[in-house]
Parts: C-alpha cells; structure tokens; sequence
C-alpha cells in the first residue's frame, strides 16, 4: 500500500506459510514438537483405577508411564472449552504433549475452527515449528469439513498484524499434521481450499487495520486492482473515478464523497470462470467508507467511536477478501461482480449538509436529515449499479448501523431479505462458517417514518426501528426481479479484545459464490454398474430427470435432494401416470442404484466447493 498523511507506510510482512499433511499413524510414535490432542469434558472420564476410560487418552497414558492422567489432574485440567495445557512426557514420539479443550462435546465447524486457533496460540508462545492435531473422540459427522475448519483456525491463529509495528517476531510454525481424520485426494483438497479462504480472510483484516491515513479511497481501488491482475486469467476490473459516476448520475454517493480532500473511487471487479457455461450471476456489494467523521452531524460523546471509523469499510473488505479466495478457488458456472463505493464522510465547505436533497442514479430523491447516515447513500447508487449488471442476485454487506449492534450485540449480525430462498441459502452458509447472524424483520408499516415533505424519502427514520428502516431505504433501489440481502455487519466487524477487524463474513460469501456441484458426479456416477440407458439433465437446485430405461420411458417432474455427510433423502414427485411396467421397471432400477451405493461408496464426498 502506498501512504500519505503523517509518512506512515507499512512493513512488508509473509503471511503465515504453513505445511498441512492429513496422515493415518500411531500417534504414540509420531515424531515433532507437540503432539495436541482435543478432548471434551467426557474424554476425561477414569475408572476406578484413574485411568483414562477414552481410547486415545489411555494410550498415551500408558507410554507416559500414568503421568498424563496425573499432571493433566494436578493441572486442574477438566476439558472446558478455552483450556489448554501443555506437557513435557517422556516415552512418546513429541517433545511435548498439548490438551486442547472442546467442551461438553464438539459438533460444528467452528468449534474445529477453535480447536485450531488454540493450537496456533500456544504453537506461537511455545515457539514450535512442527505439530500434530488429533481428537480423543475422532468419531465425527464430517471428517472433511472439520479438518478443514480446523485448517482456517491454524492459519487465522498465527496471523498477527504487525505492519505497523517497529519491531515484530515471525511465527515459526512450519508443518501441521491432521490425524485421524483420514487420507488421500478429497481431504487434501479441502485443506488447501481452507488456507485459501483464510489468506483471503487476512488480506481483508489487514484492509480493516489499515489506518485512515494509509488506506484512502485511492489505495482501497489500487488494492482491488491488484486482485484482479494477479488472477487475470478470470477478473477484470473497473474502477470509475469521480467524473465517470458523475456521468452514471450518482448523485448519492458523490454527495458522501463531496467534502473530502481524498477523490472517491468505484470499484467494479467481475469474476468470469475461464472456461465453461455461466449459470448463476451474484453481486456482492461492500461498503466502502475507509473514514466516517460523521460530516456534520459529527460523531462526538461516549459511545461515538470516531476514532475505529477506519472499520466503516468493512463490508468492502469482506468482499475484496472474497474476491481474492475465489481467485485462487476458481468455481465453474457462476459470474460474480464484487462492487465497492469508495469515499471518505468528511467535514468541509463543499460537503453534504442537513437538509440537502440529492438525487440517485435511478431518478430517485433524498433528502439529508443526518450526514452521518452516509452509508446507505453510498449504497444506494452500488445498488443500482449492481442490478444493471444483469445478476440474479445481490448481497450487500455493511456496517450500517449501531441501532443493529444495541439489537444483536457485538457477535452476530442482522440480516434482511424479502426472499427466504436467499436467506436460507446465507444461514446455511453461515452455519458451516461458524459466522453468526440472526434474520431480522423488514417491516413496511416502518416505511412511513422515511416519508420527506420535498423529497421522495429522508435518509434515516430516527432512533426506533434505526436497522430495519436503513434496510427498507436500500430495499428502494433494488429491482424486484433481483433477489436481495442486506447484511448490517456493525457489530461482528471488530474485535475489541484483540484491537482488529475480524474479516467477518467472508467465509460465509465463498460458498454461495460458487456453484453447488451435483451430488450426482462422475464419481458417484462410476459406482452404479448400469448398462442400459440412462440420461440425467441435473440442474442446481430443482433438479427435473428424465428416464429412459429401454422401451419404457418414465417422466421424472421434480426431485430434491438433501445430502447430508452420510444420508441422501431423496424426494420424487412423479408425472404423468405410467403404465404398470414402466414403474416397476424405474423402482427395481432405483434400489439397485441405492444397494450398489451403499455397498460401494459408504460416506458421500463432503463437497462445498
């Protein structure tokens, strides 16, 4: 990044480079610095003699002559979710045995995540360069996923933003082992994808952490820029500078952008798979305010938090972060345009002041009752935009509002869409992620509180309802034949223990920007030793078959499929009515497809990619 005000720039830092391996072996025998073990309340059980009723436990207790059971309980350790112990045991493979703990028991994604951010921490304070990771009840749903999340929590533990810092350490962690989780070209595969999502997670905290004076609207466009050429192969990018939205009228937005000595910038990258038939269009929308004063309507008292308004462009680098994860990814089927207004809300003569009415880019007006409601205006021209690019569907992501952070607190965020498909399709996501949010009302009857006497609306409706009014004020530039999601990321995006942006989000964008792969694949396909005729047209979510065994033909109308790591629930709707022959011919072709699959291939590839 270049610099500006106060000749501050950046130390160039290597993020974290790490050596995952997924291996099947004795981990009495596994050699390296710490050898971790995550263990639940239950794993810790002992039977009448003291001993470690878990397998795993009283293994490595037996070749630590009994010494495990008992440091591990003069070290009051009980297995407590955010304990951690770490022993030096002779008679194993490692220098040092670790106990992670996972609580009562451990189920989704992110407390893997966890399991892994606790390992990169004591790894970093223990200066260690090679470690292993295990549970002691490594009897789980989906092994795939959760090496992965355990994966993302090694790399997001160990990366610590120093850029700005005189002195720093580099972590010395090199290697990661992941046993017991199993092997070969699957597990391997979701492994990289995980580094790959965290890298593109830092490289959006490190936007958030960038002070104002370093990352101006100028220096955001030129990062955006450099995603795009480095995988030029399948981004394009197009940054519009103030004359050119002039042109576009966005009035809205250039009105945020009017005060500040720092021009405005547009940014506008499309992702394209190389090669391949497009069959989803996605915008994922981010606000761009890399400094928010407030304008006039200053933000000033307790509370204000004007001095981390550089976070106010948190939504942007979600979605830059995205961007640059699904660079290295590269999903089939699917164009993804990420877009970003880029400005500063400042104090000056030529800037926007109570009582304005400005005009946006779809003829619509506004009248300014609060500066400090700039985001939505920023918004609302991206919105615009973003629907003219032919897309079925927009997500924006924002810190909007602190009317949602008084709601939800400082852990999730409020989400709002009229369509339950797409807030199905987001939850699940953020499920698998671990990002937490809750759906909030969009209530109309609000509206009426957004009613100008000059304009067409005022830009916020007063202190009741402040989320759910900000989201029907961009639900006002959206066309309803594109399905919409407002996401107010306000509380979730910082971290105030820690001091950093958490990249919050990001991971949950990935996978509805890439396309849901069939359960029906070639692999799966290969299990089924048929030899008459079988031809599948498989969409991506309603799924119409048509069937032609031999003679008989059978219209298959519409079939849904539920997989989940080790079921698939198979729905069919049937039509029209067949003759007798041609459905008993279909039923005995179906069960000898679902025997040849359970004999052949017990677990389904757990696949998001």
């Amino acid at each position: 990044m270049t610099h500006n005000l106060g000749l501050t720039k950046p130390n160039s830092t290597e993020l974290p480079k790490i050596s995952f391996a997924a291996k099947e072996i004795d981990v009495t025998e596994w050699k390296g610095d710490i050898l971790f073990v995550g263990v639940t309340e239950k794993d810790l059980a002992k039977d009448d003699h003291s001993k470690f009723e878990n397998p795993i436990l009283n293994k490595l207790d037996a070749h630590t002559s009994g010494l495990l059971a008992l440091v591990s309980s003069e070290e009051d350790f009980t297995g407590k979710p955010g304990q951690s112990t770490v022993l030096r045991l002779s008679g194993l493979g490692s220098k040092r045995i670790g106990l992670i703990g996972l609580g009562k028991s451990v189920s989704f994604p992110a407390a893997f995540q966890s399991l892994g951010e606790a390992v990169a921490t004591v790894s970093k304070a223990s200066q260690s360069s090679s470690v292993a990771i295990l549970l002691a009840s490594p009897e789980i749903e989906s092994k795939l996923t959760s090496a992965s999340a355990i994966a993302s929590g090694v790399v997001l533990g160990l990366f610590e933003d120093v850029r700005y810092r005189s002195e720093s350490k580099k972590p010395s962690l090199k290697s990661v082992d992941i046993i017991g989780f199993g092997t070969g070209p699957e597990l391997e595969k979701k492994l990289k994808y995980a580094e790959d999502v965290s890298y593109g997670v830092i490289f959006g905290r490190e936007l958030i952490n960038s002070p104002a004076n370093v990352l101006t609207p100028a220096v955001l466009a030129e990062e955006a820029a450099k995603v795009a050429s480095t995988y030029s192969d399948v981004f394009t990018a197009n940054i519009l500078n103030e004359e050119q939205c002039r042109e576009l009228k966005m009035g809205s937005y250039l009105a945020v952008a009017a005060a500040s000595a720092n021009p405005p910038f547009f940014i506008h990258l499309v992702y394209k798979p190389s090669s391949g038939s497009v069959t989803k269009k996605l915008a994922l929308v981010g606000k761009g305010l890399t400094f928010d004063s407030g304008g006039y309507n200053i933000k000033t008292g307790p509370g204000c938090s004007i001095e981390l308004m550089k976070f106010d462009m948190g939504g942007s680098a979600a979605v830059l972060g995205a961007a640059k994860a699904i660079g290295e990814i590269k999903p089939p089927g699917v164009e993804v345009h990420f877009i970003v207004a880029a400005c500063e809300n400042m104090i000056s003569g030529t800037g926007m002041r109570p009582g304005d009415v400005i005009t946006a880019s779809n003829g619509k007006t506004i009248e300014v009752n609060n500066t400090d409601a700039e985001g939505r205006l920023t918004l609302a021209d991206a919105l615009v935009y973003a629907c003219n690019q032919g897309v079925d569907k927009i997500v924006d992501l924002a810190t909007l509002t602190g009317a949602c952070v008084i709601a939800l607190g400082t852990s999730m965020a409020g989400i709002y869409t009229p369509s339950d498909e797409l807030a199905k399709e987001v939850i699940a996501a953020s499920e698998k992620s671990g990002e937490k949010l809750w759906r909030m009302p969009l209530e109309e009857s609000y509206w009426e509180m957004m009613k100008s006497g000059v304009a067409d609306m005022v830009n916020t409706g007063g202190r009741a309802g402040g989320s759910i009014t900000a989201a029907l004020f961009l639900k006002q530039f959206v066309s309803e034949k594109v399905q919409w999601m407002h996401i107010d990321m306000a509380g979730p995006v910082w971290n105030e223990k820690k001091k950093s942006g958490t990249g919050y989000k990001m991971q949950s964008m990935l996978p509805m920007a890439s396309e849901t792969r069939s359960l029906f694949n070639a692999h799966f396909l290969h299990q089924f030793p048929i030899k008459m005729p079988l031809i599948l047209d498989l969409d991506i979510t309603s799924l119409g078959i048509r069937i032609g065994l031999g003679a008989c033909s059978l219209q298959v109308s519409l079939i849904t499929i539920f997989m989940y790591s080790r079921s698939l629930y198979i729905t069919l709707l049937l039509s029209p009515i067949c003759s007798l022959i041609s459905i008993c011919t279909f039923f005995i072709t179906l069960g000898c497809l679902a025997i040849s699959a359970i004999a052949e291939s017990q677990v389904v590839p757990d696949n998001h990619i």
